[in-house]
């Protein structure tokens, strides 16, 4: 079934939502076989977090001294939440790439919805997300982390840390929709996603951080996310309610901020 552009337009609110779903599903399908035909894209970008792992479980981690002791169920969690955030920024790179070589035009040229360009994206970029965990989670049980709390609230902590990189994702849309190269993309995106990831409680508990730096590690939106999932995996000490609806807050927040900003600027884009 086709359609022109004008026959779109004149589609019913709920034929919209329709032909919007139908959109991103095609445009996630073709991210995702791009992906899968890109295997080298998902080994490295697993490569990296298990080396993080690796470092801090066997080099940094006897030195870090943590509540209950256990500094790889303690440190697991926020690997996770670092790992999905750096696969967020993908969705910048992927996006810049696509400006440069003219298909968002294309795209734009064609009767779809404007949305679906940006959540077939974000969309494919969760969903290699989730592989990601699965790969790394192994690793970590390898390396002896267990989540105490429960497969059912270790699910239910990766749901909430795949929310929030989904949420983020539509931030670094932004950014990739601005970008004027993919190289500068990515460039654009550690400035601002370092500080965050390693100013929380990801690899050291924030107690131990100086008092003008504690309240921002506690509050800010990835150090929610972290101890949100280090309280749904491990819980125990680390038990913290509140913080599961501050991660899931922040994720509502940017998720309704930056698709707003992203579809304003695809509108625009040159």
């Amino acid at each position: 079934m086709t359609a022109t552009v004008t026959q779109v337009e004149k589609l019913s609110a709920p034929m919209r939502l329709v032909w919007a779903w139908r959109d991103m599903k095609t445009v996630t399908w073709r991210n995702l076989l791009g992906s899968v035909r890109t295997p080298e894209a998902i080994f490295f970008s697993s490569l990296q977090p298990i080396m993080f792992v690796l470092l801090f479980r066997y080099v940094f981690g006897g030195a870090i001294p943590v509540p209950g002791g256990n500094y790889v169920n303690y440190l697991m969690p926020g690997i996770f939440v670092q790992t999905v955030c750096f696969g967020s920024v993908a969705t910048a790179i992927g996006l810049a790439e696509d400006l440069q070589k003219g298909l968002i035009e294309r795209f734009r040229a064609l009767p779809m919805a404007r949305s679906a360009v940006l959540g077939g994206r974000t969309t494919a970029d969760s969903i290699r997300n989730v592989v990601v965990l699965v790969i790394l989670t192994i690793v970590g049980v390898l390396v002896g982390f267990r989540p105490e709390a429960g497969v059912a609230n270790f699910l239910l902590g990766c749901l909430v840390m795949l929310i929030f990189a989904y949420a983020l994702s539509w931030g670094f849309s932004v950014i990739g929709l601005i970008a004027p190269n993919s190289e500068t993309a990515q460039l654009m995106t550690f400035p601002l996603l370092f500080p965050l990831t390693f100013a929380s409680g990801a690899f050291s508990p924030v107690e131990a951080m100086p008092g003008w730096l504690r309240g921002f590690a506690t509050w800010q939106p990835v150090g929610t996310a972290v101890a949100a999932a280090r309280s749904l995996m491990v819980g125990g000490v680390y038990s913290q309610p509140d913080k599961v609806y501050w991660a899931l807050g922040w994720s509502a927040l940017m998720l309704a901020v930056f698709s707003f900003m992203a579809v304003r600027l695809y509108r625009k884009v040159d």
